[in-house]
């Protein structure tokens, strides 16, 4: 069992620049703590998100960490020129000596994807055409793809990565449907929800890895060289009263930017309804692990053998929870949880 660090880096109230100081300094100390990944959302037009380009905030990351793994979850495809991404993933490796692992997705948000003229009903077409790009242009000396949305000649592929033959690539989904393609590819996998939820799609990537049999880029690392996780938050403190203290706060502030768009637009498509509303639902249903290192120790047990997972993803920093709570937090998570749980 591992353990990695999710990041929206949602606006809190102190100025952005420090915000940003904020979490260089909670990424350091991640680094030498020993926590095996860390990796930050893409949202657009949102306080949700203060990195809706993930690359140039990871830039920074990987030069102020030397061992943690880095990487966005997700890249939105849809977003992005092929090309212009496929040579960022290999600056990105370059720059952090190989420590980059490449979440993609199409977008959950269709405000989001609006903004930048990209209909959501495209959307996965769109996501399918540029990944098989993308992997392309990541294996080859020259780029060829002929696709319905890109089109590219001969193009030399001048940057290449670390990794061969390239970064691993991590799908996350809270859809059964996405589930199975994660699993149909054999990518990296996480997913998010109450632990019921969860469940449905872990078992529906399980049921798919299974037929296809092996992973498409193994990680000697983990049990069968593939990554099935789950992200929590997770906030710990000397006293379960102390912990609950910091997370609901935290946990209500960053719930009320998640719904932002929603609240501001009109549309029948519910991409949050996954998402746990409420600070003590959110508890009850597994999506925030909440107390000592005992209690939180315990949760985590209960989760890993419900759901069958290698790996959970801690978002640990979050609404406008103070730089010496998330520190103090990640302390205790890697001093007395974190150790206890690895053989898991």
């Amino acid at each position: 069992m591992k353990f990695g660090l999710f990041d929206h880096v949602d606006r809190n109230d102190r100025p952005l620049a420090r915000q940003f100081d904020e979490r260089l300094q909670f990424a350091a100390a991640a680094d030498e703590a020993g926590f095996y990944c860390l990796q930050v959302a893409e949202h657009h037009g949102t306080p949700l998100n203060m990195v809706p380009n993930p690359g140039i905030y990871l830039g920074a990351v990987a030069r102020a960490t030397s061992r943690i793994r880095l990487g966005a979850l997700v890249f939105l495809l849809p977003l992005y020129s092929p090309l212009r991404l496929i040579e960022e993933i290999a600056m990105l490796d370059q720059l952090s000596h190989g420590r980059l692992d490449v979440g993609v997705g199409r977008g959950v948000s269709p405000f989001e994807l609006n903004f930048h003229k990209v209909n959501h009903d495209q959307s996965r077409d769109i996501f399918l055409d540029a990944y098989a790009c993308i992997v392309n242009g990541l294996t080859h000396d020259e780029l060829n793809h002929s696709g319905p949305f890109f089109t590219y000649t001969k193009v030399p592929m001048e940057l290449k990565p670390l990794q061969k033959p390239y970064p691993p690539i991590w799908y996350p989904s809270s859809a059964e449907f996405g589930a199975r393609w994660a699993g149909e590819h054999g990518l990296h996998f996480g997913t998010l929800g109450g632990v019921e939820t969860a469940k449905k799609c872990v078992d529906a990537f399980r049921d798919a890895y299974a037929k296809r049999g092996a992973p498409a880029h193994p990680k000697p690392e983990f049990p069968g060289g593939i990554i099935v996780g789950v992200n929590r938050q997770v906030v710990v403190a000397d006293t379960d009263a102390d912990a609950r203290k910091i997370a609901a706060p935290a946990h209500e502030q960053h719930h009320d930017k998640i719904m932002w768009l929603l609240r501001r637009n009109v549309t029948s498509i519910n991409y949050t309804h996954n998402i746990v509303a409420g600070f003590d639902a959110a508890v009850k249903a597994g999506a925030a692990i909440v107390g000592t290192p005992e209690t939180v120790r315990a949760e985590i047990e209960r989760q890993v053998r419900a759901l069958g997972i290698n790996y959970m993803n801690c978002a640990m920093f979050f609404g406008n929870m103070s730089l010496e709570n998330a520190m103090r937090s990640q302390q205790l998570f890697a001093k007395e949880v974190m150790p206890k749980l690895a053989t898991l």
